[in-house]
């Protein structure tokens, strides 16, 4: 099976990657069932990716019925460290214009639904999630981002809201009340699987619409949004054609050790079944003993 330490999460609007040569398409099953789709391997300015698109080709699979869990196990199998991921999300404050990119660095969950754990089941494990983007991956794809002429903000605190339904208008001014900076309904659970799996995790946040908070704007709707994204998908892919290059091969950031510390249950108490269904996850602490 093809390996790459670089994988791409692609939302809406971003279902391929222009200009990757040497292309494979794999398909995986795993303990957590299937993928969105097949995972897309190649080489994107001569280094090696991986590229899923998380709703599935032709954008089929509801935010809350994503397989988050194959998807982000999935990626760790293939030898993934490091996940780029694409969302679009709707804005809280003014200056933070459709058509902007923001790289988030706080989330705020406000889903109820989804599984967002791996461990369960015999199992328990409480990873630190304080900073729950990779800080190095993030500074990396703003600096990309600033290079490929995009107006990007360098932080932000995203909402993550259920859905499938845009927020009310009380919903919105709640959460601007909060501080919050844009919504969306895909970083979680993605982002707290990447820091269970060890995985560095960063989003290219894309602003589409003011959410609901604002009258003077237009009402949030699907096609207002896929206009938005439409106009600026390849913006994005250039931010990843450049970010690429400059994520180092050895990583220096707490992402890669998160598990190290997060396990209570005993490795002798834990059920040998569910020991063996997450052992890509665990198996280096198991062999320390720990």
């Amino acid at each position: 099976m093809p390996e790459a330490k670089i994988g791409v999460i692609g939302g809406t609007g971003l279902y391929d990657i222009e200009g990757m040569t040497n292309i494979e398409e794999v398909n995986i099953d795993t303990p957590f069932g299937k993928p969105s789709d097949s995972i897309i391997f190649g080489r994107l300015g001569g280094v090696g990716i991986a590229f899923l698109p998380r709703h599935g080709k032709g954008h089929r699979i509801m935010p809350t019925e994503v397989p988050s869990r194959a998807n982000i196990y999935a990626l760790k199998l293939l030898g993934v460290e490091h996940i780029i991921a694409s969302n679009s999300c709707g804005s809280f404050k003014e200056e933070l214009k459709p058509g902007d990119l923001v790289i988030p660095d706080q989330i705020i969950d406000r889903t109820r639904s989804r599984l967002s754990t791996f461990f369960d089941e015999g199992i328990a494990a409480h990873i630190p999630f304080a900073e729950p983007f990779c800080p190095i991956l993030s500074q990396i794809l703003f600096k990309a981002a600033k290079e490929a002429g995009a107006t990007v903000h360098s932080k932000g605190t995203f909402i993550t809201m259920e859905g499938p339904a845009f927020s009310t208008r009380a919903e919105s001014r709640l959460y601007r009340s909060w501080g919050a900076d844009i919504i969306g309904m895909t970083v979680l659970p993605e982002a707290k699987l990447a820091r269970e799996a060890e995985i560095c995790y960063a989003s290219i946040a894309l602003v589409t619409d003011y959410d609901s908070w604002w009258e003077r704007s237009e009402p949030v709707r699907v096609d207002v949004i896929l206009k938005t994204m439409q106009q600026n998908v390849s913006t994005t892919k250039k931010i990843i054609k450049l970010a690429v290059s400059k994520i180092p091969q050895e990583r220096d950031c707490e992402c890669c050790s998160a598990l190290k510390t997060a396990f209570v249950t005993a490795p002798e108490l834990m059920p040998a079944e569910q020991k063996e269904k997450l052992r890509l996850l665990i198996g280096k602490y198991l062999n320390e003993g720990r």
